[in-house]
């Protein structure tokens, strides 16, 4: 049974549990060395303004949509419409996102892209997405699905810290 958030842990972990989350100190180097993975443009920009990995979490989202209001940015990356909005506007200024006004709604603003760099961000996304897509692909249906909800709970988690 899995234990509530807001439980004390333990002091003896499970060893069925420490085992199978002893990836997740792989996964962390695996993402923090996203700038070697970087295209040069992208990574010129970054340097120059320095932009961080929330900036780059931005550019994730906005490779996989097309367009996308900072309202639902924020839900998306699971920050406040202010930060949402600030890292939007850096990475504006930077050149790698355009910010248009919603044809729908002329109060929302609609974020993509620069259409310069959506070449390289998206080869950037799917080039880190490869080894998990490869992994996926090793498994049968049936763990594959599991695998995928467990990654979606996990996100909701870290979502609702």
């Amino acid at each position: 049974m899995a234990q509530d958030r807001t439980s004390e842990p333990s002091e003896r972990p499970d060893p069925e549990l420490v085992a199978e989350l002893g990836v997740i100190p792989q996964l962390e180097v695996y993402f923090r060395r996203i700038r070697t993975d970087m295209p040069d443009d992208v990574a010129a920009v970054f340097a120059e303004h320095g932009l961080t990995a929330r900036h780059g979490g931005v550019l994730g989202q906005l490779a996989v949509v097309r367009s996308v209001g900072v309202g639902e940015l924020a839900e998306r990356m699971a920050v406040s419409m202010p930060t949402a909005s600030e890292l939007a506007g850096d990475l504006r200024r930077a050149g790698l996102v355009v910010a248009e006004e919603d044809p729908d709604n002329r109060r929302r603003t609609l974020l993509s892209l620069a259409t310069g760099y959506r070449p390289s961000v998206e080869a950037l996304v799917a080039a880190r997405a490869a080894p998990l897509r490869r992994a996926m692909e090793r498994l049968p249906e049936r763990d594959r699905a599991g695998f995928a909800a467990g990654l979606r709970a996990w996100a909701e988690e870290l979502r609702d810290r």
